[in-house]
């Protein structure tokens, strides 16, 4: 049980303790709760709620409780949330947590309150240790750090897996057809933005007659030479043609290229476009 923010190796540890004991399964919540106490908040989360299914269901995971997050939800006590929801409510039988795991109103109940609260109401408890990776505690923080700074390798490692913005295809402007280097447009609204630029990535289109894994090029930010305001991700599929409109793609950041610019006009724009693509062309060859 937890929020699993990015499935990093952290939340993974929990879930490798929990493999065996019974059916697998994952609680977590949705929307996540930092989004219901502070809703004005500038956005946080790693992952969306499809995002993280998938990863899931990548691990082997059986069954994806997802609770609906709310204040009622939030007002619940420990005790009441222990038997409400999950003595009576999804009737387990034992559950593992990160040792920094809090539930109840006000997070007032801890890891080791669960563990007493499951003696009474017929659930065993395990605490997972905080995983910690050259001295570093492997953490959300951490690997928004990471890409903010424009470092997806360094995120990756904490992940165990390539960072990943998935969602359906929307239509943009269509300017990067005109230029002949038609984009997939993808939101980032709730996401937690990386570094504005140029990333080599790794395509898989999850969805449609054209499924399958691909590379590319895409550039996530505002598009200053287009005076752009809202930020999204526009991904240039290498050596693919179709149309990808309402189809759902796994864009994963394998690395930075370079920072978002203007140019002097649209040739330039476009000789640094081709440039763009033939250098992650040579960092995804190379694996």
């Amino acid at each position: 049980m937890g929020n699993f923010d990015g499935v990093h190796l952290g939340h993974r540890s929990v879930i490798d303790l929990a493999r065996g004991k019974a059916p697998l399964g994952i609680i977590t919540f949705e929307p996540h709760p930092r989004q219901v106490f502070q809703p004005d908040a500038p956005p946080f989360r790693l992952m969306n709620a499809e995002a993280r299914a998938n990863r899931l269901a990548k691990l082997g995971v059986d069954h994806l409780f997802q609770l609906q997050f709310n204040k009622a939800l939030a007002a619940l006590t420990p005790e009441d949330f222990a038997r409400q929801v999950l003595a009576e409510g999804l009737g387990i039988s034992h559950i593992v947590v990160g040792a920094d795991f809090c539930f109840g109103k006000g997070r007032a109940g801890k890891a080791d309150d669960l563990k007493a609260l499951g003696t009474r109401l017929g659930f065993a408890t395990t605490i997972a240790p905080l995983l910690a990776i050259k001295g570093r505690e492997v953490s959300s923080t951490a690997i928004r750090t990471a890409l903010t700074e424009g470092r997806p390798r360094d995120a990756a490692a904490m992940l165990g897996h390539l960072h990943r913005i998935e969602g359906e295809v929307i239509h943009g402007e269509k300017r990067g057809r005109a230029l002949g280097y038609p984009t997939a447009n993808m939101a980032l609204t709730g996401l937690h933005l990386p570094r504005f630029g140029v990333y080599a990535v790794k395509v898989d289109v999850l969805t449609g007659p054209q499924a399958g894994a691909y590379m590319g090029a895409a550039s996530l930010g505002v598009r200053p030479m287009f005076d752009g305001q809202v930020p999204n991700l526009e991904t240039f599929l290498l050596e693919f043609k179709g149309d990808l409109y309402g189809h759902h793609l796994s864009v994963a950041l394998v690395d930075f290229l370079r920072p978002e610019m203007k140019f002097d006009g649209l040739p330039a724009l476009i000789t640094q476009m081709e440039a763009d693509c033939a250098r992650a062309r040579e960092i995804l060859s190379a694996g």
